[in-house]
């Protein structure tokens, strides 16, 4: 009786977290490079007695963990990014850049780690060098001259400038780009930043348009992937299993009541 109490609590756990999930990408789905995100489940089984006994029995659980631990109900083993490619939008603007395919670009964060973003809006830092609105250098650095009068950035990722009394663009340097094998494994840090992991893996070097990598975009944006109408329908969903968790605990909570006053009888 009592672990359909304990089962209900942890859908109602499970569901909430799907819930507040859908419901963050939809406050981003105008965001510029916000990659959707998804929980993932498990069931949580139990294999055999010896596990079951190993967990607690179910009068002397007293916390969600201890209800996990015994092997009952619904888990979440974590919440992923999707980085399916979002729209890429033209701005005209040579400070937007956008990666059309897969593929990062490598910044350098200020406790001197790594850091890895799909571009969006850049800007030449106060130390002159092409950075992130974050403030975070490209890497490898690329410094832009105060006197440079416009950028350009190839497909290839070359950072090109034009000079002062010069025809000919000057090569200021370049874009390079890593891939991951597993890219929801990252760990988001905000400001469309990613970490590594050890479910990402190490980043794998290469360059724009070859090495399995997408080409680099200036003048575009790469907007949201959260598509409106399907997290609407994954909100929808995600509050009516809620609803069915709490009809379970409901449902327990009753037949707890009955048997209890069969025992005052």
């Amino acid at each position: 009786m009592l672990d359909s109490l304990y089962i209900g609590a942890t859908g109602m756990h499970a569901q909430q977290m799907n819930v507040d999930t859908v419901a963050n990408n939809l406050a981003n789905v105008n965001t510029v490079g916000y990659k959707r995100a998804r929980v993932n489940f498990v069931d949580l089984v139990v294999r055999d007695g010896a596990q079951r006994a190993a967990g607690a029995d179910a009068t002397s659980l007293t916390s969600l963990d201890d209800i996990q631990r015994a092997g009952m109900g619904v888990g979440v083993t974590g919440i992923a990014k999707v980085f399916d490619l979002g729209d890429i939008r033209k701005t005209d603007s040579m400070y937007d850049i956008a990666i059309s395919g897969e593929g990062f670009f490598e910044v350098t964060l200020p406790d001197g780690t790594s850091a890895y973003t799909r571009g969006g809006s850049i800007k030449v830092g106060s130390d002159g060098l092409l950075a992130t609105q974050s403030g975070h250098a490209f890497k490898p650095a690329i410094a832009v001259p105060d006197t440079a009068q416009s950028i350009t950035i190839e497909q290839d990722g070359r950072v090109l400038a034009r000079m002062p009394d010069q025809t000919a663009l000057v090569e200021l340097g370049q874009l390079d780009m890593v891939r991951f094998s597993n890219p929801a494994g990252l760990e988001s840090r905000g400001d469309n930043e990613y970490r590594t992991t050890a479910s990402s893996g190490e980043p794998i070097a290469g360059r724009a348009g070859v090495d399995q990598m997408g080409s680099v975009r200036q003048g575009y944006l790469e907007g949201s992937n959260v598509k409106l109408v399907d997290e609407m329908v994954n909100l929808m969903m995600a509050q009516r299993a809620y609803e069915a968790s709490v009809k379970v605990v409901q449902a327990s909570d009753e037949m707890l009541g009955m048997v209890n006053g069969l025992r005052r009888g």
